[in-house]
């Protein structure tokens, strides 16, 4: 799944700093100089206007208004789209908020606490990507609405004025957002780009903390974030950092925990605060999953016993491993089946800490299972007393890397070790059973698929009607509704029209969405949860007559789909090692993509799930692809402001059985998704031989694996026909 496009309010870009002072952009009234209805200095969140289910009359406004026009399409397909009904040159603007009064008791609680600087993380206590409404406190104080970034704030130790703080504020993330946080963060934000600008956001944070400590001669400056929202092992690198660039200087500057959350804080005073969630236990059955509880509990402790001999007890603080480990499943977060708990495998014992319900099939299978119920505070509490037990026999509690600090702080920073989690591991590589129920969710998803886009089509082109792009994936889910075992989407459908569709994560908005134009790129990126597994599937779509340019980006994003997908590899590659494959094409013409090539996905778990992936970040080089891993294939290409291209394809990784050198077997990719692809973006002359053997091969095999699921005379049957004949 994969950012928004042309920058309205450009904010200063780091790598063209001179030195570390800088200005914030010139304070404007909020909305004024972007496109779309100004929010007159609206102070409602994304996250409540989501909640408050606004319905809009401005869809209304614009099909009345519309079927007054004499002409419903633009004359030139490339050309601008401004003054069409399908005008998609910037997300909605409503999403923007004015975040000034927020930054203001933001500060005012940081003179509470003696802070310079105070850091808000996307995650939540349990280092989730994607989290509740209640845990989306970055989103809260910046206005950025995208997964993944970290907020820095700073409050100015030189401005004596405890009413009114001042300071600076930055939002860094990575190239899948750049776009959108361009056009989401207001006056008071500076975005910082991962992996283009020269400073990172720790580096800026010490960096601010200093400055103000030498200024007053070498006065402490805190630096505070949350422990439970930040890993221990971010941690130990920004204290190190802290160490390295304060040496031989008059700075002190000191990370401290503050275990008071300052944005809660403050939260209410603003709008209603979301509650988390606590919803009723899913209990899997053995043919979703095919490996008992007990038999899973033993592979981790027999991991554990190899790796830790004296070690009896280990903390689990990963949603989606817990739920994997105990054959549950949950509703807590939004498109993720997974609920809030904490879990200790003590000795013998098994406890579970979470406040979410169950029925009385599910306290039978704990009481079978010895699984103890706990309240989820509690966990704290045990933790600390396990650790004082063990502290005595130098008995060390086992803790996954990337744990909470405030974990590390409970057990003491004497009486933990740090383990690759096994669960994280063993979750990764499917057993038959879940493979085989990969490849039915993947035929059903694609049943789903091709009477969507068959249906859109005939709206947009034969009917002509107005389809907006949240009303199209609303269709999209309605269509999948009807599919047995269907538990919901497995993240936010990405239904992009135009230039919406260069956003890399864009998300339609129920309000003041943009038409679908049908003389312009269409991309759409979703995925369903399904009992038997979870689906992530993007295809680029345009419906009428694309531009050279359009076929020849799109032709090239496919080639090195292609390729990967025929790649076969020696056992101990990582997908570090493979990302160029699927680049190589682009690269030839000077092109990329700011996101990585692919992610692991769940069985009725996370869409995104570790610890594999293909890409260019150096933490993949530690984890091989292995027989059993299902991994995404999704290469793409976004000229910002006109159009976007990427497809994505779920694979198996499977054994390449006749291929060995020495003794190192050598592996293959599957490709389980059957979605044909774009015929009229595709540039035949650009394919090799092999190319289109492969695309034929795979069409055909669409073909013979969907048709049977429609009807013969359908409009689903004709442009599955159609899209399926051979190149």
């Amino acid at each position: 799944m994969t950012t928004q496009q042309s920058t309205l309010h450009m904010k200063a870009s780091f790598s063209s700093m001179n030195g570390f002072a800088y200005s914030a952009p010139p304070a404007t009234p909020h909305g004024q100089g972007r496109p779309g209805r100004p929010c007159a200095n609206c102070t409602c969140s994304p996250g409540l206007m989501s909640r408050q289910n606004r319905k809009s009359s401005l869809l209304l406004r614009q099909l009345e208004g519309a079927r007054k026009r004499p002409s419903l399409r633009s004359s030139t397909p490339t050309g601008s789209s401004r003054n069409s009904v399908y005008s998609s040159d910037s997300i909605c603007q409503s999403k923007n908020i004015n975040t000034s009064e927020r930054l203001l008791h933001l500060r005012r609680q940081m003179v509470a606490h003696d802070l310079c600087c105070y850091i808000v993380p996307s995650e939540d206590e349990h280092q989730s990507e994607y989290v509740s409404l209640a845990d989306q406190r970055r989103s809260f104080i910046s206005g950025f609405t995208g997964s993944a970034g970290v907020a820095c704030i700073t409050r100015d130790l030189l401005n004596f004025n405890e009413d009114a703080p001042e300071g600076q504020s930055i939002l860094s993330t990575d190239g899948r957002y750049f776009n959108q946080a361009t056009q989401e963060l207001d006056f008071n934000w500076t975005l910082l780009r991962q992996g283009e600008d020269s400073m990172t956001w720790p580096e800026w944070c010490v960096r601010s903390a200093m400055d103000m400590s030498e200024a007053l001669g070498g006065k402490e400056a805190k630096i505070g974030i949350d422990p439970k929202l930040i890993s221990y092992d971010q941690v130990v690198k920004i204290q190190k950092m802290i160490c390295d660039k304060t040496e031989n200087t008059k700075a002190k500057v000191t990370l401290i925990p503050v275990q008071e959350n300052l944005v809660d804080k403050i939260w209410g005073e603003f709008e209603p605060v979301p509650v988390r969630d606590a919803n009723d236990l899913i209990m899997m059955d053995s043919n979703f999953t095919n490996e008992t509880f007990q038999s899973k509990r033993k592979r981790v402790l027999d991991y554990l016993h190899e790796k830790l001999p004296n070690c009896k007890t280990f903390c689990v603080a990963t949603l989606d491993e817990i739920c994997w480990l105990l054959n549950l499943r949950g509703s807590d977060i939004q498109y993720n089946p997974v609920f809030y708990s904490y879990l200790l495998l003590k000795g013998g014992e098994t406890i579970l800490f979470t406040d979410d319900l169950y029925d009385d099939k599910i306290k039978a299978y704990f009481e079978t299972n010895k699984i103890i119920v706990e309240p989820y505070a509690q966990i704290w509490a045990r933790l600390s007393s396990t650790a004082s037990a063990y502290s005595k026999s130098q008995e060390p509690v086992a803790i996954a890397s990337g744990s909470s600090w405030e974990i590390v702080r409970t057990v003491g920073d004497t009486h933990y070790k740090e383990i690759q989690s096994p669960l994280e591991l063993f979750k990764a590589v499917k057993n038959e059973v879940e493979i085989s129920n990969a490849h039915a969710a993947q035929v059903k998803e694609a049943v789903c698929l091709a009477q969507y886009f068959a249906w859109l089509e005939d709206q947009l082109v034969r009917k002509e009607a107005l389809i907006d792009e949240y009303r199209a994936a609303c269709k999209l889910l309605e269509i999948r509704k009807t599919q047995k075992n269907f538990m919901g989407n497995s993240f936010e459908t990405i239904s992009s029209t135009g230039a919406n569709a260069a956003i890399i994560h864009y998300s339609p908005p129920e309000e003041n969405s943009a038409m679908i134009n049908p003389d312009r790129i269409y991309l759409c990126d979703s995925g369903s949860q399904f009992m038997e597994g979870t689906t992530d599937i993007t295809r680029t779509l345009h419906f009428t007559k694309p531009s050279k340019e359009e076929i020849e980006n799109y032709t090239l994003v496919l080639k090195g789909n292609l390729a990967l997908e025929r790649l076969v590899f020696p056992e101990g590659t990582s997908g570090y090692n493979i990302d160029v494959i699927a680049r190589q094409f682009l690269w030839q013409r000077g092109l990329d993509y700011r996101h990585g090539t692919g992610h692991g996905v769940g069985s009725f778990l996370n869409v995104h799930e570790g610890p594999i992936g293909i890409g260019f970040r150096p933490h993949l080089q530690s984890f091989a692809l292995q027989s059993g891993n299902i991994v995404t294939n999704e290469p793409g290409y976004y000229k910002d402001g006109e159009y976007g291209i990427r497809i994505e394809n779920d694979m198996l990784v499977e054994r390449a059985e006749d291929l060995k050198f020495g003794d190192r077997q050598y592996l293959k990719f599957k490709n389980i998704t059957l979605v044909p692809y774009c015929r009229k973006l595709i540039n035949e002359k650009m394919l090799t031989p092999e190319e289109k053997a492969q695309i034929n091969a795979y069409h055909k095999f669409i073909w013979h694996s969907v048709v049977p699921f429609t009807q013969p005379q359908s409009i689903t049957y004709k442009w599955l026909k159609r899209e399926t004949a051979q190149l």
